[in-house]
């Protein structure tokens, strides 16, 4: 089985996409982000941008091989709105994604099913208006080496086609590169049987 080292993200995030159930108004937005901080100032930002509205729930993955998630319902009946949220999520594959459904009540109770339809819904309609990427899993090697043996790391990088992300070429020379997943292997080997050329993952 060939290992997978590909994942799906979006780069870019949406502006609200409206939903309207009896009355109900469902805003849903999408955002990139890569930690909980990044999650805490979106949700703060529409809750600014929103304050007249009764919930902002949201569910958000993170992780693209270990992989955490979290819904929030917040104040609507228990997994009726982000784990269907978060059912979307799953459902495009996407992760290192945040979606948050505004909702402003319109005087019309949905009840439970009808909530859940809503923001799946929201959910699904954000999801279609992204861009969705495809990435690589990569891993990143620390190169040391004297400056007499440049050429040799050089040749290699450039056969090799190694992305430099990093380089410091003095009398001691630090290069980083990163390199795909399922490469990294060979890339490494490739490195550390060479004389006096020292390797580490970072």
């Amino acid at each position: 089985m060939v290992e997978k080292d590909t994942y799906k993200t979006i780069e870019t995030s949406t502006e609200g996409i409206l939903f309207k159930e009896k009355n109900s108004k469902f805003f849903g937005y999408a955002f990139p982000v890569l930690n909980e901080d990044d999650v805490k100032l979106h949700i703060e930002t529409l809750k600014k941008e929103h304050h007249a509205a009764r919930h902002w729930c949201y569910a958000y993955q993170l992780g693209t091989e270990t992989i955490y998630y979290r819904t929030n319902d917040d104040g609507e009946p228990s997994n009726s709105a982000g784990m269907p949220i978060y059912g979307q999520i799953q459902s495009f594959e996407v992760t290192n994604i945040l979606i948050v459904v505004v909702r402003y009540f319109g005087g019309v109770k949905l009840g439970v099913g009808g909530l859940i339809s809503a923001y799946r819904a929201t959910a699904q309609l954000t999801l279609e208006a992204l861009s969705i990427v495809e990435k690589t899993i990569n891993i990143d090697f620390l190169i040391t080496f004297d400056y007499k043996n440049m050429n040799t790391v050089m040749r290699i990088i450039k056969e090799k086609k190694l992305n430099i992300t990093n380089q410091k070429l003095e009398l001691n020379c630090q290069i980083t590169i990163s390199v795909r997943k399922k490469e990294a292997a060979f890339v490494f080997e490739t490195f550390y049987h060479l004389f006096e050329i020292d390797i580490k993952e970072i």
